[in-house]
């Protein structure tokens, strides 16, 4: 009877066989992709088989740490990408850079704080609040974008179809919520409301970052309840990082300066 080969006498194909299938079985994308050059590496510098194995798995969390971050940066929904280290400071002076690259860490999520993000449109305000969710999820926190309306229109029809309570749980359990077009519209008594329990169901708990063109001064115009508006300010502002970008558009700067140069060319 032909005895049965050892894995010591495996030819090369079966053993590449062999790692494919233990590697999907035990979901090592990497590895699998990747063993092969990794051993003609180890070969090459005569390394150790622990060294060989510590490259491998080295590799294979690396990578797996990449696509944690992309994919929590994907399921934070941002309409469109933009990056810290891509705001142009020099173009809006009012933005504090050090502030910035201190919330860019993520303590300020990981305490629960607030951050509002006020000034005019075109003062980079939507860049700054995609850009901070951005870094907050790649810094291993749960993020989710949403601009106002569009969030209001959701909790009105959660309520309207008796399900607001999973709605605003599924909205309290993200680590940041970034919430961006504040002030634009005006909100009904109903709408504002269901707002507010979603910021009071995260209140001193979990990070709301607002981007918002008024001042709060201004909010009674979106909030037209007094003390409705008095209670959503004061549960966005306290322990706040509170950043002003200013009044002067940086987008308007921007397409004058283009105009101005097509008409002396």
């Amino acid at each position: 009877m032909a005895r049965a080969a050892t894995r010591d006498e495996l030819t090369d194909a079966a053993a590449d066989a062999a790692i494919d299938q233990a590697c999907r079985i035990l979901r090592l994308p990497t590895i699998r992709d990747r063993h092969g050059e990794v051993a003609a590496a180890a070969a090459r510098q005569q390394a150790s088989y622990k060294g060989f194995l510590v490259e491998l798995l080295s590799i294979e969390c690396d990578d797996r740490e990449t696509r944690r971050k992309a994919r929590l940066v994907r399921e934070a929904a941002f309409p469109r990408p933009k990056r810290l280290e891509d705001f142009d400071y020099a173009a809006n002076p009012n933005v504090p850079a050090a502030l910035i690259a201190t919330l860019a860490k993520g303590a300020w999520v990981a305490a629960g704080q607030p951050c509002c993000l006020i000034g005019d449109s075109g003062t980079g305000k939507s860049h700054l609040l995609i850009g901070l969710g951005t870094a907050a999820a790649e810094n291993g926190y749960r993020v989710r974008y949403v601009t106002a309306a569009a969030l209001v229109n959701e909790l009105v029809e959660a309520a309207d179809d008796k399900t607001l309570s999973r709605t605003i749980a599924r909205y309290g359990r993200v680590d940041l919520l970034c919430l961006d077009e504040l002030g634009y519209l005006e909100l009904d008594r109903r709408g504002a409301e269901l707002l507010f329990q979603v910021f009071t169901e995260r209140e001193e708990r979990a990070s709301i970052a607002i981007a918002s063109n008024a001042a709060f001064s201004e909010w009674t115009s979106t909030f037209t309840d007094p003390r409705l508006c008095a209670a959503i300010v004061d549960r966005l502002t306290f322990d706040a990082h509170i950043i002003t970008t200013g009044t002067d558009s940086y987008r308007l700067r921007t397409a004058r300066a283009r105009h101005q140069s097509a008409r002396t060319t």
